[in-house]
């Protein structure tokens, strides 16, 4: 079975989900905190695909109060501003064999290592952008 590193938020709801999934499987889990990591451009970047907009956690605070705006044609700028404030990092960050991933996309996952079950929910996709109460406890 696979070793995992697994950035996530401390109390996210469904990273627990999403570590859970991976530990049934028979996967080993190195839990780290994607907030306090020491994040450069050059130890982010791997993670990231190519759209811009999919690097960005959209249940920020400040991107949901209208706070903060990104430029999403200056990838860079986003890159700083994602090493600055991690809370903006889309999570989970994973690194399994060498390969970096960003979110937890199922199918993905079990075609490279293999789940023992798909969710029949969404584990994704933070449930305070559904206007839940479900991550109140969280901090941040």
């Amino acid at each position: 079975m696979a070793e995992v590193i697994f950035y996530e938020k401390p109390g996210c709801i469904n990273n627990r989900k999403q570590k859970r999934l991976l530990q049934e499987a028979g996967h080993s889990v190195d839990a780290r905190n994607l907030l306090t990591a020491d994040w450069s451009p050059d130890s982010l970047r791997p993670y990231l695909g190519t759209d811009v907009s999919g690097w960005i956690n959209k249940s920020h605070p400040d991107l949901k109060a209208g706070k903060l705006a990104l430029d999403l044609n200056d990838p860079q700028a986003v890159l700083a501003l994602l090493c600055a404030d991690p809370l903006l990092i889309r999570r989970p960050l994973m690194e399994v064999s060498g390969q970096c991933l960003q979110g937890f996309d199922t199918e993905q996952i079990d075609r490279l290592i293999g789940l023992e079950r798909l969710p029949d929910e969404d584990i994704e996709t933070c449930p305070k952008s559904h206007g839940s109460d479900a991550c109140r406890a969280e901090s941040g």
